[in-house]
């Protein structure tokens, strides 16, 4: 015996069948725009490039607004990079190095040196693994 849906499953369908659609009619919308001005100053907006005019880019962010271009993108800072040549600067220096042991916020003791040592070459490591055209400024 077939089972008929009930009456609030039926008032639900179109709500989610138009869901559906908006979902799938989502890239439609990321088109490229371009924008120019013809000889009188007019400005136009398309989906196609102007009509035999040299097409200028332009990078728009999400609300819209254009972005000023960059001479040359500057590469991304890379967390793990920076925080091993920290850890290595603070390791090499003079002053003591405190430990948090049980992740109460508050340093339990300082480093020995044996720990210092270890700990120097782990960030030297780190520095080789994760930053481009590592170089390792041995002193201290």
């Amino acid at each position: 015996m077939s089972r008929m849906p009930t009456r609030p499953t039926l008032r639900l369908l179109p709500g989610l069948l138009a869901g559906l659609c908006l979902v799938f009619a989502l890239p439609a919308f990321a088109a490229k725009v371009y924008q120019w001005k013809d000889a009188k100053g007019v400005s136009h907006y398309s989906d196609s490039p102007p009509p035999d005019q040299a097409i200028k880019g332009r990078t728009m962010n999400d609300k819209g607004g254009s972005v000023a271009p960059t001479a040359a993108a500057k590469p991304a800072i890379n967390a793990n990079c920076s925080n091993a040549r920290s850890n290595l600067t603070v390791l090499q220096g003079s002053t003591t190095v405190n430990i948090d042991e049980d992740k109460d916020g508050k340093p339990d003791r300082a480093l020995n040196d044996s720990e210092r040592a270890n700990r120097t070459t782990l960030a030297e490591a780190q520095i080789k693994t994760y930053c481009e055209g590592a170089s390792v400024a041995s002193g201290a």
